[in-house]
């Protein structure tokens, strides 16, 4: 069977690292790599090749190939190139209605978009959410602290002691966790507000002060994300989170609904209320944003606060992002293969969820 790996077009993110390549074609199956597929991740053909890989054309992958792995988008000159019945596997933002999904639903191909995954303990190793999520929590106290004209540590100097920085980090999920873990590693002080009442003990755990408003409403049915709350709560939310903004030298923000906009936690009025020199990094961007001014993969200055709007900030750490996608890509190929191609457990959560259905692949796989 031949798994083809196609440049990713909107990422440095590479589907199939070389590392992950070798464990696939220890399992007997063949690798056609398009030319250039992992440049931009630091993986060159020749790494590709010295596993046994093959270097071959766009063209080439999509028409040969019986799997086909890539990133968050594909064009639909590509998918008419796909042969019939094969798999396609990426993460395509299933739960928002697009072009993009319309062709793939569309397709002759049967299409898995890994950012559909159920949030459960036997899907955890496909998890390409909370990998990536993780590490763009951790780029984004980087990001910060490079932006910040201080130290984020307590320094004691010749000319006095400087006091440590103040972040505030909105939403305690993969990313925000990762973000709290990494600004106390830096000496900082962490306050992290989350509408989930349940991260509490993991924010304290991390040495960070849980800040709360009472009355959240919660799903256990949410998979673990945040949920659209009532009117006074927001309102008192918002307050709160206005009272600990204006005093914080770094605010991170993480707060996503998955399929809706992402909730306003930053107002105008509070950024106008901050220190100059203070910074936003803004991870819900592409969502519409957490901060009422923030633009998408745009860095701008409202009165000395910067205001940085990324979505994707694993996309700088392009090496290490494709090699955890590529390990949930491997873990997630090797549950639905592990009776063939041709009997996939479609009965499963992870099949079932995963697979964008059309009514003509919804009858079959019923």
């Amino acid at each position: 069977m031949v798994i083809g790996v196609v440049k990713c077009t909107e990422e440095n993110l590479v589907a199939l690292v070389p590392q992950v390549a070798t464990k696939l074609i220890k399992d007997e199956y063949q690798i056609v790599v398009e030319s250039g597929a992992g440049k931009l991740s630091g993986y060159n053909d020749e790494l590709y090749e010295s596993t046994g890989a093959v270097i071959s054309s766009r063209k080439e992958v999509l028409s040969k190939a019986d799997i086909i792995l890539t990133g968050t988008s594909i064009p639909k000159s590509d998918i008419d190139q796909i042969k019939s019945n094969a798999l396609l596997v990426g993460k395509f933002n299933g739960r928002v209605e697009s072009e993009l999904i319309t062709n793939l639903r569309t397709s002759k191909a049967q299409v898995f978009s890994l950012d559909l995954l159920p949030r459960s303990t036997i899907a955890q190793s496909m998890d390409v959410l909370s990998s990536l999520a993780s590490l763009s929590g951790y780029k984004a106290v980087l990001t910060a602290a490079d932006e910040f004209a201080g130290y984020f540590p307590m320094m004691t100097t010749s000319a006095g002691t400087i006091p440590p920085a103040r972040v505030l980090v909105l939403g305690a999920g993969v990313a925000g966790l990762q973000a709290i873990a990494t600004a106390r590693r830096l000496g900082a002080i962490v306050e992290a507000f989350d509408v989930r009442t349940a991260v509490r003990e993991e924010v304290q755990s991390l040495g960070a002060k849980f800040i709360e408003v009472e009355g959240a409403q919660e799903d256990s049915a949410a998979g673990g994300y945040a949920v659209e709350q009532s009117d006074e709560y927001i309102a008192k939310q918002k307050e709160l989170i206005h009272e600990t903004a204006v005093k914080a030298d770094v605010v991170i923000t993480t707060a996503n609904i998955p399929g809706r906009k992402a909730p306003v936690l930053i107002e105008n009025r509070t950024v106008n209320a901050m220190k100059q020199g203070s910074v936003i990094v803004d991870m819900a961007s592409a969502s519409g944003g957490n901060c009422e001014l923030s633009k998408d993969d745009q860095t701008i200055d409202i009165d000395g606060v910067t205001i940085i709007g990324d979505a994707k900030l694993y996309n700088q750490m392009g090496k290490q992002a494709s090699l955890l996608y590529s390990n949930n890509i491997y873990n997630f190929l090797k549950y639905i293969l592990k009776e063939g191609k041709e009997n996939l457990p479609y009965d499963s959560e992870i099949v079932s969820q995963s697979l964008l259905k059309t009514e003509e692949k919804s009858a079959v796989t019923a």
